[in-house]
């Protein structure tokens, strides 16, 4: 499919074409209380269905670009979801844009309904950071006309955009601030939820500790939350061989950690035990944790995204891949000792 193919909204003359019927016998059929044969309403509900075709909700006077940027969000209340909508949202509206966030569940039948809603509503293009929904209902949206923009996910689509994070490097260097700190005993902490991002920190992590001969402990408590990192810690010191150097995948599991390690098994940080998260949430930077971790430059991605957006008809697929920077506290031992 051309790039000039793929800009078009499929209408519902297009509609009307494939089942055989005029325009008007299309707009009746998705009109409630509209009269329209059973014959005649299937025939155009076939249609929609094999073509993609979604209701246009908004007035027809609208320009050609409805000038609507949807955000596609799961979890927005955690700190770093949080701080991503709050850069996407001021720059986007600064730079005109009408921003759409739809509020999703982590499920995938929720966040497939919210995709739907920004095709009903004719966004321009839609930024989906959540791990849901589905690679082939991005594409419809791609069909459809949308430009889309995926924040750190691994998608590999026919058109559309993806940013990401280097979580290679932060892995990598995760498990060397850990080594230089004197630790021998290592462990991640992670969360059910999977996603590609937590999975590429935790695995180079692993992997890079292995090809030294060391043995690195995982721990899964629940998801992405503070709770669950509580819950870890319970979990690793709560045997034998606990670790003294842990590497959590993100920064409000560290926190939960942290304070299960402190509180419950009375540890020092970073005398007996070494963390570092990822995200560098502004909780990170609080005078109880100090945590060290890795910042994701949130406001670099953004500026990208508005780029992006500014050229609806530019050139097509893109993965751009954005550096972490660490950032170093009092979490973890400068050197061993």
């Amino acid at each position: 499919m051309s790039g000039q193919q793929r800009r078009l909204f499929v209408s519902a003359n297009m509609v009307a074409e494939r089942a055989g019927v005029s325009r008007s016998a299309v707009s009746r059929t998705f009109t409630d209380g509209a009269s329209v044969s059973d014959a005649t309403r299937r025939k155009v509900l076939d249609a929609a269905l094999a073509l993609g075709y979604h209701v246009n909700h908004l007035a027809r006077g609208l320009r050609e670009r409805s000038n609507i940027v949807c955000l596609v969000v799961a979890d927005m209340t955690t700190p770093i979801r949080a701080g991503m909508v709050d850069e996407l949202t001021r720059k986007l509206q600064a730079d005109g844009k009408i921003t759409m966030v739809i509020n999703t569940e982590t499920d995938e039948q929720s966040a497939s309904a919210a995709l739907r809603m920004t095709l009903n509503y004719r966004a321009d293009a839609t930024v989906v950071l959540s791990g849901t929904p589905s690679a082939s209902l991005i594409e419809t949206c791609l069909v459809n006309g949308q430009q889309v923009v995926l924040i750190n996910r691994d998608d590999r689509l026919s058109g559309g955009h993806n940013l990401g994070v280097d979580n290679t490097t932060a892995g990598r260097e995760a498990l060397f601030l850990l080594q230089r700190a004197g630790c021998k005993r290592l462990a991640v902490v992670t969360s059910t939820a999977r996603t590609a991002s937590l999975l590429e920190r935790e695995r180079v992590f692993v992997e890079g500790a292995r090809q030294q001969g060391i043995s690195v402990s995982v721990t899964a408590a629940g998801p992405t939350t503070y709770a669950s990192g509580l819950e870890s810690a319970r979990r690793l010191f709560g045997r034998s061989e606990a670790p003294d150097g842990v590497f959590c995948v993100t920064d409000l599991l560290a926190l939960g950690f942290m304070d299960g390690a402190r509180q419950e098994f009375g540890l020092r940080i970073p005398d007996d035990l070494c963390v570092i998260g990822f995200d560098d949430i502004p909780e990170a930077a609080w005078h109880s944790y100090h945590l060290t971790t890795f910042s994701q430059p949130l406001s670099a991605m953004a500026d990208h995204v508005v780029a992006l957006l500014r050229d609806p008809g530019g050139a097509g697929i893109e993965r751009r891949i954005f550096e972490p920077q660490p950032v170093w506290r009092k979490s973890v031992r400068p050197i061993a000792g």
